[in-house]
């Protein structure tokens, strides 16, 4: 589909006013200093439509003699886990002490993870119905366009949210603008809970994200409308000439300078100074290496870079770089620039040691993450790359949440983390395991055993097929 910001970055952003009366009744010439403005600077607000996510109620619980993938690389069969006021409050063997009068499952036969993360997902701004009137991830009106953001095109009541819970185990996910140009805006990071209101859904401390793209699609699409870009040196140019104004702009307000209010640059500024990470759609290895190289020129870094079908063959410059790869399993050849992957292109990136995900950008394939890894796991053993359970896992939660900065707070199963945790009844590798279970900062979420536990959209009631979970 198609960091220290200075203090007065995007807080102290005014035209100052002066007067241009002399002294003593005389006329000021251009040579006169300007009067000293009376007017504070304006101080525009940074967060304007902040998180209001509160925690759904939850009790203390455990869940012993289970195997846990702790999302980082960890293991621990016949392991127990604690949860307790929104939290992970230990993680351990068979020994590790649970405490009476709490809510206990036995997990035996059963695995226990992070939540799964998708990193790419236009869950809310393209929904479902998928209908005209419901079209709105795409603002294609001009090549760059920094200064809309995702959040207020996202419907809380996309029934795709409870079916990504439901049916995929996701707890958190991005959602971003799509990619028909080549500033799509700002993404959001949202918990998946039900909300009458995306705010109510919005990951508290989340950073913003911008979403880029590069090839084919802004070439195609402003290009079919006789404008730039319309090739590939004309994507990089539009994009260096908006960054060049972008520095312009920054260097301005870290000098004290006083500058009108600029909702695009503003945007922008905050990607230069690291506050806003940058997500960029792109799929052939020649561009990738050609970002990076602008990104150094412009003084950004890119988080990730999201289908990277051809990740595998510049794997190395990504490990060096920190840069992280969002992929398909074998989702590749629709397009000439998604022709050139490979079924081991996910193994190959992590092989080199590069920060490997698997994403979506599909509200069907949002349901299935664990399912596409092992795919990817299975190519990567035809030739001889062998990635175990507990280590494929980093591609589903802890690695997202890491390319998204909040590693911190979610994506693996550490003591003080928030409790977004899966009970799957099976292997989670397995195209016959579901979850059973779903707990989001410790309130459980969904149970297959238990029909009132399974969340359905207000938009969907009365409707066939309602909160459908198959």
């Amino acid at each position: 589909m198609i960091r220290g910001v200075k203090g007065s970055l995007l807080a102290a952003v005014s035209l100052a006013l002066v007067g241009c009366a002399a002294s003593k009744g005389e006329t000021a010439s251009a040579g006169d200093k300007p009067a000293a403005s009376a007017e504070k600077p304006v101080k525009f607000n940074k967060d304007p439509y902040p998180s209001t996510y509160k925690p759904y109620a939850g009790q203390v619980t455990a869940v012993r003699n289970v195997t846990i993938f702790d999302g980082e690389g960890g293991r621990i069969d016949n392991g127990t886990v604690l949860l307790a006021n929104g939290k992970v409050e230990a993680v351990g063997g068979p020994d590790t002490p649970i405490p009476a009068d709490i809510a206990v499952y036995d997990g035996t036969g059963k695995f226990l993870t992070p939540g799964i993360i998708d990193i790419h997902s236009h869950l809310g701004d393209y929904p479902s119905p998928s209908v005209d009137a419901h079209s709105d991830g795409n603002e294609a009106t001009s090549p760059t366009t920094p200064e809309v953001w995702s959040e207020h095109s996202v419907w809380p009541q996309d029934p795709g949210f409870s079916r990504a819970l439901a049916n995929g185990g996701v707890t958190a996910l991005q959602i971003l603008p799509g990619s028909a140009n080549l500033m799509g805006g700002r993404s959001i990071t949202l918990k998946n809970v039900p909300s009458r209101t995306v705010q109510g859904m919005k990951f508290p401390g989340a950073p913003y994200g911008l979403k880029m793209a590069c090839g084919e699609n802004p070439k195609r699409v402003y290009g079919g409308k006789g404008r730039a870009p319309s090739t590939r040196m004309g994507n990089f140019a539009v994009n260096r000439a908006t960054w060049q104004k972008a520095a312009a702009y920054k260097k301005k307000m870290d000098d004290g300078k006083a500058v009108d209010r600029d909702l695009a640059m503003e945007t922008l500024a905050g990607v230069l100074s690291g506050e806003i990470l940058v997500h960029n759609h792109c799929y052939r290895a020649d561009e990738m290496a050609l970002v990076i190289d602008m990104s150094k020129e412009f003084g950004y870094k890119v988080s990730t870079f999201h289908h990277a079908v051809e990740a595998y063959k510049i794997a190395d410059i990504l490990q060096k770089e920190g840069i992280c790869s969002a992929m398909w399993a074998d989702w590749w050849g629709f397009k000439m620039e998604a022709y050139d992957s490979v079924n081991e292109n996910i193994p190959l990136v992590y092989k080199a040691g590069a920060c490997t995900i698997v994403h979506s950008d599909d509200a069907n394939q949002i349901q299935r993450l664990n399912q596409e890894a092992a795919k990817a796991r299975a190519a990567g053993r035809r030739i001889g790359i062998d990635v175990s359970d507990e280590m494929a896992w980093t591609w589903l939660s802890y690695n997202p949440a890491k390319a998204l900065g909040i590693a911190d707070k979610t994506g693996s199963l550490k003591p003080g983390k928030m409790a977004d945790v899966v009970l799957w009844n099976g292997n989670p590798f397995s195209a016959y395991t579901r979850p059973e279970k779903v707990w989001i900062d410790g309130a459980l979420m969904f149970d297959a055993n238990d029909p009132k536990r399974r969340p359905v959209s207000d938009f969907e009631l009365g409707q066939p097929g309602e909160g459908d979970v198959k």
